[in-house]
């Protein structure tokens, strides 16, 4: 039994990241959903879609992006906050990450959003993952 389906999302898209595959496959959920929208809005990857599985088993397929080296373009995707030891950060606390390199994905009342966006709105909230 799985407990983590976000760090399974991450560990997939880095694992495939190093085999540079061309798409990677991901459980679905709202959170990994509001995970992968950022990761696109930011342009972390290419696209994804959401597959309609059989029994409400639906899948995640993710295009990831390569720069013209053939190198990925997430150079490190991490998770913060696990099932046992949750972190949880204010909007001045989550300003910047990698001196505005890297994005830091927060779980807020007004959603999943980057570090930026919730510093302008002035919310804190769980610190998910970083990706840079």
């Amino acid at each position: 039994m799985m407990n983590d389906i976000i760090a399974d999302a991450l560990t997939r898209i880095r694992n495939a990241a190093m085999r540079k595959l061309e798409v990677a496959t991901l459980l679905h959920s709202n959170t990994v959903v509001g995970i992968l929208e950022v990761l696109l809005k930011k342009e972390y990857i290419e696209s994804y879609k959401v597959i309609e599985g059989e029994h409400h088993k639906n899948t995640i397929q993710v295009t990831l992006k390569y720069d013209d080296n053939e190198r990925s373009v997430i150079n490190e995707i991490k998770r913060v906050s696990t099932p046992g030891r949750r972190v949880y950060k204010s909007a001045s606390e989550i300003k910047s990450f990698k001196n505005g390199y890297g994005t830091i994905i927060v779980s807020t009342n007004k959603g999943v959003i980057a570090n930026d966006e919730a510093f302008a709105s002035n919310v804190g909230g769980e610190v998910l993952c970083t990706v840079w």
